[in-house]
């Protein structure tokens, strides 16, 4: 095949698509971008990497503030508050997302580059290319301070950098591979599963490559990330006493999503088979269903799914391709079968960022092929003339979804802000709070906060006492048939009839919402 480069031409264009698409999200809007904006503006700001609030209870310290990045990886701030400094401008959102623009430029430029080689074209690089830009519900969440361009920029170069160091077997590659891999990790902590598939592929059976020759192109891969990795180890060692904190692989064991709010975490083996292998069943199905419909709709832009397998099917030969097609298996494995309850609530979703380009390309090669394949069996058609028209077709099916991903994005609660003003006014500057969305709330306030607990309403007091909280927020959703619900854990609901002794409620003009003043037991 014909190792053809990126023009010039589509550089310009992915770089003026992807300043649109991540420009088109003017700020967060959902509890992870408000987080890693937080951290961001905190560590632009002189604070460190810290948080003032927590969102779970897994690793909790014993005060606040904390340090942050004890759950999720830090790269993603880390960007943010790189372009808000490089700028000078703390706590803008737009400067937070100037780095984004040329990485996501780079994912459409990885597209462009996997087409041509793929399909043996610039013609096959312009439409995987441009369906990279036009991701689909993808799009709106480019622009979001979340960890979806960072990872779909390490993702999905790391991916061609190990496709090319097994195909070109050149040191150079594997550096690039190790470096990328670590990136990746920075980003979200299942990153680490493209080092693993760096071992996967050095160790392939079939190839012709002596031990020795596998031992230290393993050894550079390794070294590469580990040079990378290295500042987050020992700032972790130093806080935390370990190289990465190991309470989110308790996520292994949840018996529903809301277990990452108990408190004490106590998720464990014992507490998931409990009551037998029912639960442990049930959740793996469960995430298996949900995470098809990620695939298909997500992933596979709706109608393109079955024409990415079947490039992935004529391309499986293709060294560059077997580095994607182990990672991409053993991602949806993970996020099905071993972190089910992350996985399909978003897991997935945020960690195919980095397909989005390979699926593009192969998608595609897979198109055309089909054609072919219709056009030797019905001599009417002319594939030469179908290819462009139905390659047309599916761009414009990706554009609608493109456009209604971000407007979808850009949506936020009408009176939010009049939520946050009531609290602004009559609460002490220095009150803290108990809430769904701790994120939320120092976005819009700048206070201080934890999460409800999944636990029965007595735990409350507890925690108000170690982490000195003084006020209870609740709020509601109003849900499509005018019924309210409360964005509280299950175990909480006997509080909305029954509210413990030891909450006073404070009156709220906002109707959806209730507000109580903790009374804390006395010393």
């Amino acid at each position: 095949m014909k190792r053809l480069p990126v023009p010039l031409r589509f550089i310009v264009v992915a770089l003026i698509a992807a300043f649109v698409i991540v420009r088109a999200i003017p700020a967060p809007t959902y509890t992870d971008a408000y987080y890693h904006y937080n951290a961001a503006t905190r560590l632009v700001s002189g604070q460190g990497l810290t948080d003032a609030y927590l969102w779970n209870y897994i690793g909790a310290p014993s005060s606040l503030p904390a340090p942050s990045h004890l759950y999720w990886m830090p790269l993603t701030s880390i960007t943010a508050a790189v372009g808000m400094g490089l700028l000078n401008a703390p706590g803008d959102p737009r400067a937070a997302q100037i780095l984004f623009i040329p990485m996501l430029a780079t994912v459409a430029c990885v597209g462009f580059w996997l087409g041509a080689r793929l399909g043996g074209s610039k013609t096959h690089g312009w439409y995987a290319g441009l369906l990279t830009i036009l991701s689909g519900l993808f799009a709106g969440f480019w622009g979001a301070i979340d960890t979806f361009t960072p990872y779909a920029f390490a993702g999905s170069v790391g991916l061609v950098a190990l496709g090319l160091g097994v195909e070109r077997r050149r040191a150079g590659w594997w550096v690039l591979a190790g470096v990328c891999a670590a990136l990746a990790h920075l980003t979200r902590a299942d990153g680490i599963l493209l080092l693993i598939v760096g071992f996967l592929v050095l160790l392939w059976p079939w190839d012709r490559l002596s031990l020795s020759k596998r031992l230290i192109t393993m050894a550079i891969m390794t070294a590469a990330y580990l040079i990378v990795m290295a500042p987050w180890f020992i700032r972790n060692l130093n806080l935390v006493g370990s190289p990465l904190p190991v309470g989110g692989a308790q996520a292994i064991w949840f018996r529903t999503y809301d277990e990452i709010f108990s408190f004490p975490p106590v998720s464990s083996p014992q507490t998931l088979f409990a009551d037998g292998i029912g639960v442990f069943l049930q959740s793996r199905w469960l995430a298996l269903t949900q995470n098809l419909g990620t695939f298909v709709v997500v992933e596979g832009w709706v109608i393109l799914t079955p024409f990415m397998l079947v490039g992935l099917w004529q391309r499986r030969q293709v060294l560059l391709v077997r580095p994607f097609w182990l990672y991409a298996l053993g991602l949806h494995l993970a996020m099905t079968f071993v972190f089910p309850f992350p996985g399909y609530r978003g897991g997935l979703f945020h960690s195919a960022a980095a397909l989005v380009p390979w699926w593009a390309a192969l998608g595609i090669v897979g198109l055309h092929g089909a054609i072919d394949w219709a056009a030797r069996k019905r001599r009417r058609w002319n594939a030469k003339t179908a290819r462009p028209v139905f390659s047309a077709g599916v761009l414009m099916l990706a554009l609608a979804l493109t456009v209604f991903g971000i407007l979808r994005q850009q949506a936020k609660p009408g009176d939010a802000a009049q939520l946050m003003a009531e609290l602004a006014s009559k609460l002490p500057q220095d009150a803290r709070l108990m809430v769904n969305d701790p994120a939320a709330i120092y976005y819009y306030t700048g206070r201080s906060s934890v999460v409800l607990p999944n636990e029965a309403p007595e735990v409350i007091q507890e925690i108000a006492t170690r982490y000195d909280i003084d006020y209870l927020l609740i709020q509601f959703q109003t849900l499509a048939d005018g019924s309210r619900l409360a964005a509280i854990p299950e175990p909480l609901t006997p509080m909305l009839d029954t509210p413990p002794a030891f909450l006073t409620p404070v009156p709220l003009d906002y109707a959806d919402a209730r507000l109580y003043a903790i009374d804390h037991p006395a010393p």
